[in-house]
């Protein structure tokens, strides 16, 4: 009987040692795995401890709503960060000139809106290289931030921005605006509720956009935030 009542809490000595050596091992790799990310110029947020957000504006399609957006943007004097497909700016290099012209960033989506994370090294580079090559026609500007479409993104894209000279830019507050059932009031309440430091607001060219823009920078403002672009909030190490 002594044996048994041995053996039990020899088991149960052995089965917390097994889940602290577990959890010490997970814990380990989320930790690894969260440098990865970091080490690997992708950036969700800006790295900045400052009051500061920036406007991520991913256009392929919207034409209609962009000169009322870039007035909003004028008259509240705020400069923000654009990022276009390639397909885009071939077809609309007069539009592009106006937002560059306006004193807006010019950030690389892709030369087509596709799911990124789908593709190989190869295919991610030809992608993000030719969108690349194509704004610097118009512009005659390196861009320097890659957004991927719809936020997909394997090691393959990491690894191919980066070589092409990319930080890799996603967001921390989405505003959804390209769902039909996104009104005005919601997107306002999407930004408006998640307010913080550095963070970047992902939005497009769209008329609830273009709707609750000013209640959004009145927000801001009243919180004591400023508005800018990508480089505004990501610093270089």
């Amino acid at each position: 009987m002594r044996l048994i009542i041995i053996n039990k809490r020899t088991l149960i000595i052995f089965s917390i040692a097994l889940v602290l050596i577990i959890l010490t091992l997970v814990s380990t790799l989320v930790y690894n795995r969260v440098e990865e990310t970091f080490n690997s110029d992708v950036y969700y947020q800006g790295n900045i401890d400052e009051k500061i957000i920036a406007f991520a504006c991913n256009v392929d399609w919207g034409n209609e709503h962009i000169p009322y957006m870039l007035k909003i943007f004028k008259d509240n004097n705020i400069k923000i960060t654009f990022f276009v497909t390639g397909r885009w700016a071939e077809k609309n290099e007069e539009i592009l000139k106006s937002i560059y012209e306006s004193g807006h960033e010019i950030g690389n989506h892709g030369y087509n809106h596709m799911d990124y994370d789908k593709l190989s090294y190869e295919r991610n580079k030809e992608e993000i290289g030719k969108a690349h090559n194509i704004i610097k026609e118009i512009l005659d500007i390196d861009s320097k931030y890659f957004a991927p479409p719809s936020g997909a993104y394997n090691d393959n894209t990491i690894k191919a921005s980066k070589d092409l000279g990319y930080d890799l830019i996603m967001w921390s507050i989405d505003t959804i605006d390209w769902r039909k059932d996104s009104t005005k009031d919601i997107i306002v309440r999407r930004v408006t509720e998640k307010l913080h430091k550095g963070a970047i607001v992902l939005m497009h060219p769209t008329e609830e956009t273009v709707k609750a823009l000013p209640d959004i920078i009145n927000n801001l403002y009243k919180n004591g935030y400023r508005i800018g672009k990508i480089s505004d909030v990501i610093k270089s190490n």
